[in-house]
């Protein structure tokens, strides 16, 4: 299949698509298509090709440059165990980050690097490089791709070690003044505070001064109602 053949059993919507380039204010093609109906197609061909016609056809999607194209790139890669080798899968979303310009497309390309994240979580030595990166949108999928370290209730003695190595990529980046930064610390430090409070309270205690206020609070949110 190729990537045209896929984005052809789509449709498109011509109003929709205005819309959209309007919302995301990214100037590359829109299909208006909705997310129901990228989901329904990635699910369909996750199970019908085979691992490297899925590669293949992610990464030409990708390279379309297409909005609902990315979206469904990422979701074809989104899958908790890909066998027999899911080595190239993070290759692909790792060769993505550098494109990242809108948040949406990046959510949904580090959702699938999540995915792979936690299938080898050594691999967050790969994600280190990226907290000195000149470029925002990779800077900021740092805190996005490392959100699955959030969420655990029983975390591993090496899952608490990520998280505190997270935390210190993430106070390295409370001087940043870009709202997608604060916004994204913001919401690790909201997501952790579910499950390991006193984390973020020692966190915002040495830091919060420094974020902007509008992400402090949000950072502290679910604080206030536990």
């Amino acid at each position: 299949m190729t990537p045209e053949d896929a984005l052809a059993t789509l449709g498109s919507n011509a109003e929709k698509a205005t819309e959209m380039r309007a919302y995301h204010k990214v100037d590359r093609p829109y299909l208006g298509v909705a997310n129901p109906v990228l989901d329904s197609a990635a699910r369909t061909w996750r199970q019908e090709l085979t691992l490297d016609a899925r590669l293949d056809l992610a990464e030409g999607l990708w390279q379309t440059n297409g909005h609902e194209a990315r979206v469904l790139a990422a979701k074809l890669l989104t899958q908790a165990r890909i066998r027999p080798d899911d080595t190239r899968a993070w290759e692909i979303v790792q060769s993505w980050v550098p494109d990242f310009d809108a948040w949406a497309v990046a959510d949904h390309a580090c959702m699938a690097g999540q995915r792979r994240l936690t299938a080898d979580p050594s691999r967050i030595d790969d994600v280190e490089p990226w907290t000195r990166s000149d470029h925002m949108w990779t800077r900021r999928a740092v805190l996005v791709i490392t959100l699955p370290w959030t969420k655990q209730n029983h975390p591993s003695e090496a899952d608490l070690a990520t998280r505190d190595r997270v935390l210190g990529w993430a106070a390295g980046y409370v001087e940043d003044r870009d709202w997608f930064i604060q916004k994204a610390i913001a919401w690790w430090l909201r997501e952790l505070s579910k499950h390991d409070a006193p984390r973020v309270v020692s966190f915002l205690e040495a830091h919060g001064d420094a974020m902007k206020p509008f992400a402090r609070r949000e950072a502290a949110r679910k604080l206030q109602s536990t």
